[in-house]
């Protein structure tokens, strides 16, 4: 049986928990997997609940950090070592780019016979400045050239990896979308709608609109925030937002509340414009309360909001970032470039004027995301990516 090493970044809540738990636990008998990634950062929720839930035992490597650093990483590195000359693996896959550095170097050096990378998304525009970028792109360009594959979870970004910022030639990449298990999705509708509606005092006709993930620079809340007080202006007031997830920038975003005019709370109940909730784990609970779910980020690989949202049958309002275009049903949501901010409050202010409109609209993308990012199709496309490579090997 050939073995897998799979290796993360770090078990934060997010979608490449999700999507590695589900590898590791259903590539099975074909493949023994190892899964091994770095800690949760403070300010942030453990995932670890997401394998253990499967039956699978990870392994934490405490010296895995977010930032660059010089001896952790190194100590990450021989760590990551000793796994692999003790594990034996035939094939080291690596996800996101600490693990995909740290992982691939070490495989490299163990001289691992197939090495794969998955981009989950990637920071060659919008992290950080020229330099940096640069160096950024240039280790991954030396590290592509020692994988044997690479997977892209979308057209579009394997199409910006080969074509716009050259990391790797186009047939070395293989698209692999991300998968789930979305049928919580679909279930206890309308028990979840009155709850979390009852918990954070909706009429039952005020709109609920909704961003969820991490509070960082990338996500772009300002812009949230500004389409609030856009719509304050524009007379639309029967409504209440809500920002899930929680981060590094919580107090930029109040203050960016404060200078646009927006009340905010962390109390369910608080009669204000937004509400922080904070991480919610049973996303879905949350999702069946939400009327229109927004994303505004700069940069995103697949933004699993959004596959989440639809799956739930809710309406989208985003920017155009990453791989959206292949996740978004083209009816059920409305999109703008990140540099054109009027758009985006545009098709806001349009989604809530339609409000009765958006869940007929919304319930055509339900079972296309089900059925196009389902874990078992993810799982089905790795076997026979990973097959091929064993063969040819």
């Amino acid at each position: 049986m050939p073995k897998v090493l799979r290796i993360i970044n770090r078990f934060n809540i997010g979608g490449i928990t999700y999507n590695v738990s589900y590898l590791s636990k259903y590539l099975e008998p074909d493949f023994e997997t190892l899964l091994v990634g770095g800690p949760e950062e403070e300010g942030e929720d453990s995932s670890l609940y997401i394998p253990e839930g499967l039956g699978l035992k990870p392994s934490v490597l405490h010296e895995f950090q977010r930032e660059i650093n010089l001896k952790s990483d190194y100590a990450a590195y021989k760590e990551i070592k000793k796994i692999i000359n003790e594990f034996k693996p035939d094939i080291v896959h690596t996800h996101a780019s600490k693990a995909g550095a740290i992982g691939r170097l070490a495989a490299i050096d163990c001289h691992v016979p197939i090495i794969v990378h998955t981009f989950h998304g990637h920071v060659f525009h919008s992290y950080f400045g020229k330099f940096k970028t640069t160096f950024y792109k240039t280790i991954e360009r030396y590290l592509a050239k020692h994988s044997t594959a690479i997977v892209a979870i979308s057209n579009k970004q394997k199409q910006e990896l080969s074509e716009v910022f050259h990391i790797a030639p186009k047939e070395k990449i293989h698209v692999v979308p991300l998968g789930f298990d979305l049928t919580k999705f679909t279930l206890n509708k309308e028990q979840n709608r009155k709850e979390f509606r009852e918990k954070y005092n909706l009429n039952d006709n005020q709109l609920a609109i909704g961003i969820i993930g991490r509070l960082a620079p990338i996500k772009n809340h300002s812009l949230f925030i500004e389409s609030i007080a856009y719509l304050k202006s524009q007379g639309i007031g029967n409504f209440k937002a809500f920002i899930i997830g929680d981060g590094d920038t919580r107090e930029v975003i109040t203050e960016t509340c404060k200078n646009n005019h927006v009340s905010w709370s962390n109390n369910p109940k608080d009669e204000v414009d937004i509400i922080f909730t904070s991480w919610i784990t049973n996303v879905e609970w949350a999702l069946h309360g939400l009327d229109i779910v927004t994303l505004t980020s700069l940069n995103e690989g697949t933004p699993v909001s959004i596959i989440e949202a639809q799956a739930a049958g809710k309406y989208v309002v985003a920017t155009n970032v990453g791989g959206i275009e292949d996740v978004l049903h083209p009816e059920c949501g409305l999109l703008s470039n990140i540099d054109d901010k009027k758009t985006f409050f545009t098709n806001l202010h349009q989604a809530c004027q339609n409000k009765s409109l958006l869940p007929e609209l919304a319930k055509k993308g339900e079972s296309w995301a089900i059925q196009k990012f389902s874990y078992t199709r993810l799982v089905s496309d790795m076997r026979e990516l990973y097959m091929k490579l064993l063969n040819y090997r």
